[in-house]
């Protein structure tokens, strides 16, 4: 159903998205931003998947100004800050190896296979991945990160199919998609406290992936 169908309507997902942003999503965009750009080189070319309206590449590039950014989505939104294509999700519009690096923030729970995703996104990055996502452990870990993903996401009519994966799950997935993980970090700090307390936790990590079968 969609969200007229539950009686939530336009001004509505307006007035959810206005509170999202100024209560969450403009801190966290800041913060991801130097997270993400510490597993990026200086310069070279990035294709960020599901980039939304590419605020993310945007505080990246403000850390990386020597990488340029193009974006894909599955939804092109009306405005976005980077150049951004439409695909199918299912297989990216481009050549192997037409970027240096690939970044996917916040997508592959919003997927039915992240370990396909994941190969598309090797197929088209010669040197690695930088990976932004939750981790389904701790207490009530489920609840709150249907809650979360509710609250930034339902305002702009993404799918929500909430597959959240355990670190064990998540292994897998890399080892489905041939990656390896080169680096990793739990502690993000996304959520002023007291949010932090629910919201942080071990609920989000980003990792930089590289592909086993190349150097």
């Amino acid at each position: 159903m969609s969200l007229q169908d539950h009686g939530f309507t336009a001004s509505g997902k307006g007035a959810l998205n206005a509170a999202h942003n100024a209560l969450i999503f403009n801190r966290r965009i800041r913060v991801l931003g130097k997270h993400l750009s510490s597993f990026l080189p200086q310069n070279g070319v990035i294709l960020d998947v599901g980039c939304g309206d590419g605020q993310v590449a945007v505080q990246i590039m403000g850390h990386r100004p020597g990488l340029k950014f193009s974006g894909v989505d599955v939804m092109v939104r009306p405005k976005t800050h980077i150049e951004v294509v439409e695909y199918d999700g299912d297989r990216l519009p481009f050549a192997d190896d037409s970027f240096d690096f690939v970044t996917i923030v916040d997508v592959l729970h919003h997927t039915d296979d992240p370990a396909k995703v994941l190969r598309e996104a090797q197929r088209v990055a010669r040197f690695g991945i930088v990976l932004k996502d939750h981790l389904r452990q701790g207490l009530m870990a489920g609840p709150v990160l249907r809650a979360m993903d509710w609250v930034g996401n339902r305002g702009h009519d993404v799918l929500l199919p909430y597959n959240y994966l355990s670190r064990s799950e998540w292994n897998a997935a890399f080892e489905t998609a041939g990656c390896r993980v080169d680096g990793w970090k739990e502690k993000l700090d996304l959520y002023p406290a007291p949010v932090n307390w629910v919201c942080d936790r071990k609920l989000h990590f980003v990792a930089l992936l590289k592909p086993i079968r190349k150097s």
